[in-house]
């Protein structure tokens, strides 16, 4: 006796699915068929849930961007020394690339071939200057090293928050998403503050 097959795709499982499929394949190396295939539906069920791929690559890239955006917003990045609203950003940008690994992940990868993608590098284009100011707005208080150029220590710290994506694995065993986000704040903060 065979069952039916039936939907149960949600919007939200099929986006986790289809992040999945655009992070092994790539977002242009992905079709629908490839993405019907992993999800176990219909390439119609899911144009019931989305209009197609690019939609889905905008509410992943969104959820990413969302969730750094939203520490900018936090009161500790908006309130107190500029090293210290750095700090609490850096620690938060870890923690938010944790908890939101696959997406952030994706949102790493695109290289602006759609105009989805173009909007996404704008939006963390944005997001890496208004860190970078905080980190210049620290150096002129006196509270970072003079000695390394702010550009230059910005694209330092994005590249090892960045690399992440690369190496952590949840899996329980290893070290936890505090522990990570600590160990980078830690690392980040005692090379660039002023002794």
């Amino acid at each position: 006796m065979t069952t039916a097959k039936r939907d149960t795709y949600t919007p939200e499982t099929l986006l986790s699915v289809a992040v999945q499929v655009f992070i092994q394949r790539g977002y242009d190396g992905t079709s629908m068929e490839h993405l019907s295939k992993a999800a176990g539906i219909s390439k119609s069920s899911i144009y019931h849930h989305v209009s197609g791929k690019e939609e889905l690559l905008r509410r992943a890239v969104s959820r990413a961007l969302d969730g750094l955006f939203a520490i900018l917003d936090e009161e500790p990045a908006r309130v107190g020394r500029a090293v210290e609203r750095l700090e609490y950003v850096v620690q938060r940008m870890v923690e938010v690339l944790l908890s939101e690994l696959p997406y952030v992940t994706l949102l790493l990868r695109v290289r602006g071939n759609t105009g989805t993608e173009r909007w996404a590098l704008e939006r963390r284009r944005d997001f890496d200057h208004r860190v970078a100011e905080l980190l210049r707005a620290a150096a002129a208080d006196g509270d970072v090293r003079g000695d390394v150029e702010v550009r230059l220590a910005t694209r330092l710290v994005f590249g090892m928050i960045n690399s992440i994506v690369e190496w952590y694995r949840p899996d329980g065993r290893g070290m936890g998403e505090r522990e990570v986000s600590e160990a980078v704040a830690r690392l980040v903060f005692s090379g660039l503050r002023q002794a």
